[in-house]
């Protein structure tokens, strides 16, 4: 009876300490889950980026809030504000991690995984559609885990038929 008792107390812990299937597929982008800070520099200027990353609709999504401020400059006279909102998802018909932004300019990017380092810790992602901008455009997004910290993201942009160009890279880090 004794062995029974420890058994029950014992085994509701076990059954929680399991990783699901759920969660070994997405512990690559948990370290990407709170919100995050950064000076940086691209193609528009001098900018503050503030990013928020959050589990939603019972963890089967992370959302992406992105804000990023440009001071006046002299390419740039007015600034600029950038906003954009962005989801990954896991899609297990192709069983591959998604990336969708709307952007506030109107444009919609839907990236795929194009790879992930064997160590999970640096991702790249490439367009398979942009909406709202001429044929032939591509964009990348490659995120790099340099710590629980630190978040590196380095944009990329192609014209049609020309080679990808850096457009900005950051290091952000975690505020909480």
């Amino acid at each position: 009876m004794k062995k029974l008792f420890y058994l029950l107390l014992i085994f509701p812990s076990v059954l929680y300490s399991q990783t699901s299937k759920h969660d070994s597929i997405w512990l690559p982008f948990k370290s990407f889950i709170g919100t995050w800070k950064a000076d940086g520099i691209s193609e528009s200027g001098k900018g503050k980026y503030e990013r928020t990353y959050q589990w939603i609709f019972n963890g089967n999504f992370i959302e992406i809030h992105n804000k990023s401020t440009y001071a006046p400059s002299n390419n740039n006279p007015k600034g600029e504000v950038h906003e954009d909102l962005g989801y990954f998802s896991y899609d297990k018909v192709r069983k591959t991690f998604v990336l969708r932004q709307f952007h506030i300019e109107s444009f919609v990017n839907q990236y795929v995984l194009d790879s992930i380092s064997s160590d999970k810790k640096t991702f790249s992602f490439k367009t398979e559609a942009i909406e709202n901008l001429p044929k032939g455009w591509q964009a990348k997004e490659r995120y790099r885990i340099l710590n629980e910290n630190t978040i590196e993201e380095t944009f990329e942009l192609a014209e049609p038929g020309k080679d990808f160009k850096v457009y900005s890279k950051v290091t952000l880090l975690r505020q909480k």
